[in-house]
């Protein structure tokens, strides 16, 4: 014996009544929706005419564009054809070649411009007409200008101030004025006629919307007497309905958990095995690294000095750990590159003016191209994308208005520098800056910067992809990007891309072999807040034989300048909390006059100076940097304030 459920009995149940009521009150029911159906149908017709309406009002509005604009062009026309007589009289008058720019500028856009009016009048016989009597008057002025221009270039200058003088210039300007005012009159009048169809337009859309909400509220009316005169009738299946609407969430949202569940496992399925095979594939690779190192360094410890293969292997390693991390990148920054040699200096010049208009006029740009510029291999157009992203970004790290460096400079990344930044080969580079003072980042901000979808505009203003692009493209050129940002004091990201040496091998500038060094008598004071950076300067300098002390800080830094008047040289950080490195500098120059003082920054050049943070006669050393650089920086500032 089968027992039915409780709940499906009443759903039964409450379906015989609804089908027992209908059968009885059908008649009923017609002559109640009779209404209703009238006041829809009325509604639909109102709602389309409604539609026709505001068709028509768009049509006039579109008309009202056009006129708009074809009057704007006749003033731009007429514009440019006064503009050409006031060079052609400039120069001839002066026989300054400069005053024909105005002139050969305007004679290249009237006819480009009579062309387009003459195609914007078309559909309007009274404006093609007008515009067809002046089109040839404005072609017989810019023919009368040229001929007095080719005069004058001819030497034959009194012929050509005599025809300029005849009144033959003049009769065709008024010609043009009066055919230019007569189509702007034209114009205007139908301007205001398209101006009154669109009001009246707008009153028949008004009266439509009223006549609309009237019918809607005398429906709403009747639906709200009709729908209490129903629910007399749903009553009966309300509960019915009730516990089987319960029991249809409860299975909808069981469905949604268990496929969630299933995402969730899917997701982490996929997660799990492409984590696993580059766990595996990172494994194999620091076994060969770490293998081949314990080797090596066990035979250097018997005093074998052939490891030279272990020392190889180890590399193998290492590049293909690199190689894996750009396939990595690939795999999320996917993008055809057309590659071409490029001069950055030239693509940075020919970028000046769209980069003035894209900022406005209360950024200022500044640009300091570096001499005999390395050429770079990339794709030009991602690249001119790449600056202007970033200079976007400056901008709107600026909203008071500030300026904006741009920088270009040959450098030379280090093994060193590499072992610190996987990814980054070490060699010759185009390095491209952009700085700005703006508010700057914290560290935690900087470090989030090139991550895809991070951004600390309001919602709206920013995907967070444009950073994380300039950092694909660069990375998918073979360079690297490094960012270095202060709150309240600027940012500035430099762009490092691969020198291209193309068909010259030949003219590869090697660096020197023999590093200028010290000696243990030459005392360097190194100040630097980040410990990491100092560690790393402090053994550099200890293996160029100088003798070094550090301190962390500004205060340290002059208690140990009072405690060791040895001290030969102060090598320090410009940004650093207490005081920065302009300050200490000051500081250490009252307590010990000639000084000599070496600042090292990861700012751009330019950028620190210009904001004021060092002197432009102080030297420099930017980060990163290499140990040849290091050395020759150290040495010419110790040698140039003994000199």
């Amino acid at each position: 014996m089968v027992s039915a459920h409780p709940a499906r009995i009443m759903q039964l149940d409450s379906q015989f009544a609804l089908t027992a009521a209908s059968r009885t009150e059908a008649p009923g029911r017609l002559k109640a929706i009779a209404p209703l159906a009238a006041g829809f149908f009325l509604l639909i017709a109102i709602v389309a005419a409604t539609a026709g309406l505001v068709a028509k009002q768009d049509a006039n509005r579109v008309e009202l564009r056009r006129s708009f604009a074809i009057r704007d062009a006749i003033a731009t026309l007429f514009s440019r054809t006064q503009d050409a007589e006031t060079g052609q009289r400039g120069y001839l008058l002066t026989g300054d070649e400069t005053y024909l720019q105005p002139y050969e500028a305007a004679i290249t856009d009237i006819p480009v411009r009579l062309a387009r009016i003459a195609e914007a009048v078309a559909p309007n016989p009274g404006m093609a007409t007008i515009v067809a009597r002046l089109a040839p008057v404005v072609e017989a002025k810019v023919a009368e200008l040229q001929a007095t221009v080719s005069s004058r270039r001819a030497g034959e200058t009194l012929a050509a101030i005599d025809r300029m003088r005849s009144g033959e210039g003049r009769n065709l300007m008024e010609a043009v004025r009066a055919l230019v005012g007569e189509a702007q009159a034209k114009n205007d009048a139908r301007l205001l006629d398209q101006q009154a169809q669109v009001g009246d337009a707008i009153r028949q859309v008004r009266i439509a919307v009223a006549a609309a909400v009237v019918i809607v509220v005398a429906l709403g009316a009747y639906v709200v007497g009709d729908a209490s005169r129903r629910h007399r009738r749903v009553f009966l299946a309300h509960d019915a309905l009730k516990v089987a609407n319960r029991t249809l969430t409860e299975t909808a949202s069981a469905r949604d958990t268990l496929e969630e569940r299933l995402r969730q496992s899917q997701k982490m399925e996929a997660l799990g095995q492409l984590t696993g095979g580059l766990a595996h594939d990172f494994n194999n690779m620091l076994a060969i690294i770490i293998g081949n190192l314990s080797l090596l360094r066990r035979r250097l410890e018997r005093g074998d000095t052939s490891v030279g293969r272990y020392a190889d292997q180890a590399l193998m390693g290492a590049d293909r750990a690199a190689t894996l991390t750009h396939r990595l990148l690939a795999f999320a920054r996917k993008q055809p590159l057309t590659t071409e040699a490029i001069g950055c200096n030239r693509l940075i010049a020919a970028m000046s003016d769209l980069l003035r208009r894209s900022l406005g006029e209360a950024i200022r740009i500044e640009i300091a191209t570096a001499p005999d510029l390395w050429t770079i291999q990339a794709d030009a157009h991602q690249l001119e994308n790449a600056i202007l992203n970033l200079a976007v970004n400056a901008r709107d790290a600026m909203p008071n208005g500030g300026r904006l460096t741009l920088e270009t400079a040959n450098v030379q990344l280090d093994e060193g520098y590499a072992a610190q930044n996987p990814g980054v080969p070490a060699g010759q580079y185009v390095m491209v800056a952009l700085s700005d003072n703006g508010g700057g980042m914290t560290p935690e901000i900087a470090a989030k910067a090139f991550e895809p979808f991070y951004t600390t505009k309001p919602v709206g203003q920013g995907t967070g992809l444009g950073l994380s692009q300039v950092y694909g493209f660069v990375r998918q050129s073979g360079g690297h990007v490094a960012i270095y940002s202060e709150p309240e004091r600027g940012t500035t990201v430099r762009l490092y891309l691969p020198r291209h040496l193309g068909e010259a091998p030949d003219e590869v500038c090697t660096a020197p072999t023999m590093l200028p060094e010290g000696s243990a008598g030459e005392v360097i004071l190194v100040v630097e807040d980040e410990e990491a950076v100092r560690d790393l300067a402090v053994e550099a300098l200890r293996d160029l034989r100088y003798t070094v002390i550090y301190a962390g800080g500004a205060v340290d830094a002059l208690r140990m300048l009072d405690a060791h008047p040895e001290i030969a040289l102060l090598f320090t950080d410009v940004v650093m909390p207490e005081l920065n490195g302009a300050q200490l500098a000051e500081a250490a120059r009252e307590r010990r006059p000639g000084l000599p003082v070496l600042f090292t920054t990861g700012y751009a050049r330019n950028a620190v100076v210009q904001n004021g943070l060092v002197e432009a006669d102080m030297p420099v050393l930017a980060k990163p940097y290499t140990l040849e650089q290091l050395a020759l920086k150290v040495r010419q500032a110790i040698v140039r304030e003994a000199a």
